[in-house]
């Protein structure tokens, strides 16, 4: 299959985001608080969102990386691909999370009069997992025991990273066996109680990514294609049914439910199935599948800022209104605004001139390797 940009993948990434986005609004501190928000969140929670970021993101990595790892012919072949893999994620990845990091430890020690960034300490501590990589450890021994800092967000870009360093060993070591070896991982999960550290490794949205990645270069996925989607609004209508399905499965009645994750799972991998046929089948083109689409190109870092982004307006609030003024009626309205336009321009800039720079720069590194790599006398006997 293509290696091309995935238009409705982009588009499930920005609604993916909004969800995080509008989940996490429940608890930020803005002045008197969101008046109605708490009660419209009581029949439906979007934090599926991160479920929905982790079936993309399964798919869209094993879809390249599975067949070119499959066509190396020689263990050397295997673990040079393996490494320039992994130097595009680094590069893709660390420098944004590593600077989102620092600027929040730097909230928290310069920027924290009002307490929203937290203590030093945690924050000490939270930097240091984010860093390293076991934040969602952390976050899963921290969970309703004790603060975990600003950056808590940064438990399910650990879980990603560590998809991403152990899924070429997978495929290396079960090799044909692997499609099993991933519905197994499913089936394990789906009627499994989630614990707070097994909700910080949950890995069968993952997996399911993969599975469907792996489909996606057989001749049955074309034959399964829904092709009546096709019509103006049975699409849309799906992609609203299933959000609403999803919303309702993490809402608290189903806090006891065994089954709700791998539910809410399978869920999102429908929704990445629809899409990576792109063809415009859950949102047909106009201005509003832009809009998602732009949003899923920069979710990334709308994923990274929103917190500190909050957290700010927070700070802001505290020390600049007009005394007596942080219960006025129309404060939170205008706090949400601000923070939303500081997200929107923080994410932008983060883009233009961190992600796109840095990711080209590893394809750069990549390709130098490669060049270095052809202009040995014993390179033929590596390729794949």
């Amino acid at each position: 299959m293509s290696s091309r940009r995935i238009l409705d993948i982009e588009l499930l990434r920005g609604i993916a985001v909004l969800g995080v986005l509008v989940h996490h609004l429940q608890t930020m501190p803005f002045p008197g608080g969101l008046p109605g928000f708490e009660s419209g969140t009581a029949h439906g929670q979007f934090w599926w969102g991160v479920d929905l970021f982790f079936v993309i993101s399964g798919f869209v990595i094993a879809r390249g990386l599975i067949p070119l790892l499959r066509g190396c012919q020689t263990p050397q072949a295997f673990w040079q691909e393996t490494r320039d893999f992994w130097i595009r994620r680094a590069f893709r990845l660390l420098p944004s999370a590593w600077l989102w990091l620092l600027l929040m430890l730097s909230g928290a020690l310069f920027f924290n009069h009002s307490g929203a960034f937290g203590t030093v300490q945690a924050n000490l501590q939270a930097t240091l997992a984010g860093f390293l990589q076991f934040a969602n450890f952390r976050f899963a021994e921290s969970f309703m025991r004790f603060e975990y800092g600003a950056s808590f967000v940064y438990w399910s870009l650990s879980l990603e990273e560590q998809f991403y360093l152990l899924l070429p060993l997978l495929i290396l070591v079960c090799r044909k066996r692997l499609v099993w070896v991933l519905l197994a991982l499913v089936a394990v999960q789906l009627f499994t109680w989630r614990s707070a550290l097994l909700m910080s490794i949950r890995t069968d949205a993952l997996a399911l990514g993969v599975l469907l990645a792996m489909w996606s270069s057989r001749p049955s996925f074309l034959a399964w294609e829904p092709r009546l989607l096709c019509r103006r609004w049975s699409g849309p209508l799906i992609l609203i049914s299933l959000g609403a399905a999803l919303s309702v499965l993490a809402s608290a009645p189903f806090n006891l439910a065994n089954y709700r994750i791998g539910a809410i799972g399978m869920l999102c991998a429908v929704l990445v199935w629809i899409a990576s046929y792109n063809r415009d089948y859950l949102l047909p083109k106009g201005k509003l599948k832009q809009t998602l689409v732009w949003l899923g190109a920069r979710s990334y870092g709308i994923y990274l800022i929103h917190i500190p982004a909050f957290f700010v307006i927070r700070e802001g609030w505290f020390r600049f209104a007009p005394a007596g003024s942080q219960d006025v009626a129309m404060q939170p309205a205008l706090a949400l605004f601000c923070a939303m336009t500081l997200i929107v321009l923080l994410s932008e800039l983060n883009y233009r001139f961190i992600e796109l720079p840095m990711r080209n720069r590893g394809a750069h590194l990549v390709q130098r390797l490669r060049m270095s790599r052809s202009a040995l006398p014993s390179s033929g006997a590596t390729s794949c």
